[in-house]
């Protein structure tokens, strides 16, 4: 299923509150542009806050900056506190970092693991009580078509990523936990009777920087060559992230994304195929993220 959808689509967000993660470049930063453009009070949740502001100068309409680091536990939770009673409406998961050489936070986890899984996984639980239901209340995460490189299981235990380290693979595995962790969401929502619904999105291969990754020669090879064929611009990788956010045909049981095809403009609705469809890996993950990062919300009992 595809669906003709451009920024002249998208409804109004007069009166919606949206947290934007990664916004002060690339997709984040299109995203909370045309939010902010289309009415929304849009809350840039960025960890350069000087560079937040510039950006912020450059947008129309209701944007404020906030501090937010995903690899770092204390500043999730200080970001949250800081919104004190606050609601918001939607939360997008959009930011990331690409793996470039082993590193780990203070916490003992590796970088990439950190930001893209572990800190979005902590963030979305802090804020989901502050969710408006009665205006589209959703969390949007940001994946990768590239999940599907992954073709066997990972040790999804082994946070620190120990053993042989591959940069591609890190951030491939990252992106299998964010499909895993938005359909074990949208599952535990339900079963809790929670309005939030949960949706996932990627913009196909759009040039945003996360391309700028050193790696090893065959994965620069591997990352230039499908460039060429079928990379489209930020702006239109934003479009089905926007979709997600906004829409209310938007599907929980879908990967929103363009085609393959550079042509084609149309936000598609593709299954989300093996490794991303493991409900009992999924259950395994959000229990080692919640070991992780104390922090535990929608528990599975009534699942």
């Amino acid at each position: 299923m595809a669906l003709t959808w451009t920024l002249d689509h998208m409804p109004n967000q007069t009166g919606r509150t949206v947290v934007v993660t990664g916004a002060t470049s690339g997709l984040g930063r299109i995203t909370a542009t045309r939010l902010a453009e289309a009415g929304a009070t849009v809350l840039m949740a960025v960890r350069d806050t000087a560079k937040g502001e510039r950006v912020r100068a450059e947008m129309r309409g209701d944007v404020e900056v906030h501090r937010l680091d995903l690899a770092d536990p204390r500043s999730i939770r200080t970001f949250a506190e800081s919104l004190g009673h606050r609601r918001i409406d939607a939360l997008i998961n959009n930011a990331g970092t690409p793996a470039r050489e082993r590193a780990l936070t203070p916490e003992g986890y590796e970088r990439v693991i950190a930001t893209n899984h572990l800190g979005p996984f902590a963030l979305t639980g802090l804020l989901l009580n502050r969710f408006r239901p009665d205006r589209l209340p959703r969390v949007v995460t940001v994946g990768s078509n590239f999940y599907r490189q992954v073709r066997s299981g990972t040790d999804d235990e082994n946070l620190a990523a120990t053993g042989t380290f591959q940069p591609l693979r890190q951030y491939v595995r990252s992106k299998v936990s964010n499909l895993l962790f938005a359909q074990e969401l949208d599952r535990r929502l339900r079963a809790a009777g929670s309005p939030v619904r949960s949706f996932a999105a990627h913009p196909g291969m759009a040039w945003t920087g996360m391309q700028d990754n050193p790696g090893n020669i065959a994965e620069r090879v591997f990352v230039a060559a499908l460039g060429a064929l079928v990379a489209r611009s930020a702006e239109a990788g934003a479009l089905p992230i926007l979709f997600a956010a906004t829409d209310p045909r938007a599907r929980s049981d879908a990967f929103h994304g363009p085609s393959q095809r550079k042509w084609d403009e149309r936000v598609h609705f593709a299954p989300i195929v093996a490794p991303g469809n493991d409900p009992d890996r999924a259950a395994r993950q959000w229990a080692i993220a919640e070991a992780a990062t104390g922090v535990h919300y929608l528990s599975r009992v009534r699942l």
